[in-house]
């Protein structure tokens, strides 16, 4: 019986061993996998700071050499009337505090090659005194300072809610006649039957490899001889006769649906409109939500169609054409551009945030084949 039991005990620890190391090894991948996908994530949102930073930095910090990455501006001293600059001074270099090896910030009053005149901001009563040190080798004290004047600048300089408001009208124009053509299309090759259709299908996602330049010339001299360029004609309009991309997948999201519910609505007298109405549509929101997420960031960012045939039209300019002309001209004001790019930027990531989970399961659903 003792040796039954000492078995049953041994066996009883060994068990315990064994959930010890899962449990610590299941520990040891969790941590690591948790600290490379927050690296990727540093990395990856390292540009997005960088811009941030930027946008709210001086002219002056970003000409000094040294300056910090975030928004700063060096600290500054009124001595007898006047701003003097304040560096970071080793005491033992000045007089009377040859044997403290501190370091201190104080204020410059007389610059030199070899020797510098400083005051102490805490200590005035001290006076003058002479450091043996070069000031130009002395690293600045820098104080938190954003400047939050740089995009009050940028608003007023371009026109900042015009450009807004032509670009928001741009973007939903074309996205109601990107969801509207893109749909009846989608649900034809998802729903009908007739000769040919896997055929067209497949030639209508060839398109997607035909570039873009090669149809510029035609395209622009049709609607300059119908008299669109200038307007906003050549740019809404072609939206309302479907693109490959769109209608791939809706038309992909619409097969996942059964048919049984067309049959059922048609046979309580429901027509092909009415189905796609009351019964597709309803059950497609995600496929929608990541159709018009996807356009609406298209034609946010679209440059070239807006500059080739809005070109003379300066007041319909949407904001990507409009803040590269402003690049150009303030290309020695980053401070200016990066404030400028992020006002840009904002309306499209809310957009995403706010949709963020019915586009993710948009695009999964229509990657499925069924």
């Amino acid at each position: 019986m003792r040796a039954l039991s000492w078995r049953n005990t041994r066996a009883d620890t060994g068990v315990k061993k064994a959930i010890s190391w899962y449990q610590t090894g299941s520990l040891v991948k969790t941590v690591a996998v948790t600290g490379l996908t927050l690296a990727i994530l540093v990395i990856f949102l390292s540009p997005f700071a960088f811009m941030i930073f930027t946008s709210l930095k001086t002219q002056d910090q970003i000409s000094i050499i040294g300056a910090p990455i975030w928004p700063a501006q060096p600290a500054n001293y009124e001595y007898n009337g006047k701003a003097v600059e304040v560096f970071t001074v080793p005491l033992n270099t000045c007089q009377g505090s040859e044997s403290d090896n501190s370091r201190s910030n104080l204020a410059i009053v007389q610059k030199g090659p070899r020797e510098s005149v400083f005051v102490d901001p805490d200590n005035l009563d001290r006076g003058e005194f002479t450091c043996a040190v070069s000031w130009r080798a002395l690293s600045r004290p820098w104080q938190f300072s954003p400047t939050w004047q740089n995009y009050t600048e940028v608003w007023s300089t371009i026109d900042y809610p015009r450009l807004m408001w032509n670009t928001t009208y741009y973007a939903i124009m074309t996205t109601i006649g990107v969801l509207i053509s893109c749909t009846l299309v989608a649900y034809g090759f998802s729903r009908f039957d007739f000769p040919g259709r896997d055929f067209l299908f497949i030639v209508l996602i060839a398109t997607i490899f035909l570039p873009a330049f090669v149809t510029i010339i035609p395209t622009y001299t049709f609607f300059q001889r119908i008299g669109w360029v200038g307007t906003w004609l050549p740019l809404i309009v072609p939206t309302f006769f479907a693109n490959a991309f769109d209608v791939f997948l809706l038309r992909q999201y619409f097969m996942t649906l059964p048919r049984a519910l067309d049959e059922a609505a048609m046979i309580d007298g429901a027509s092909r409109f009415r189905v796609l109405w009351s019964v597709i549509l309803p059950q497609s929101y995600p496929a929608l939500l990541a159709v018009t997420v996807f356009h609406i960031v298209y034609a946010w960012n679209d440059f070239f169609g807006p500059l080739i045939y809005l070109s003379t039209n300066r007041a319909a300019w949407p904001i990507s054409v409009a803040l590269s002309t402003f690049n150009g001209i303030y290309g020695q004001r980053p401070q200016l551009i990066q404030a400028g790019s992020l006002m840009t930027l904002i309306a499209p990531l809310i957009l995403f945030v706010l949709a963020q989970r019915f586009f993710v399961q948009g695009i999964v659903i229509t990657g499925v084949e069924k």
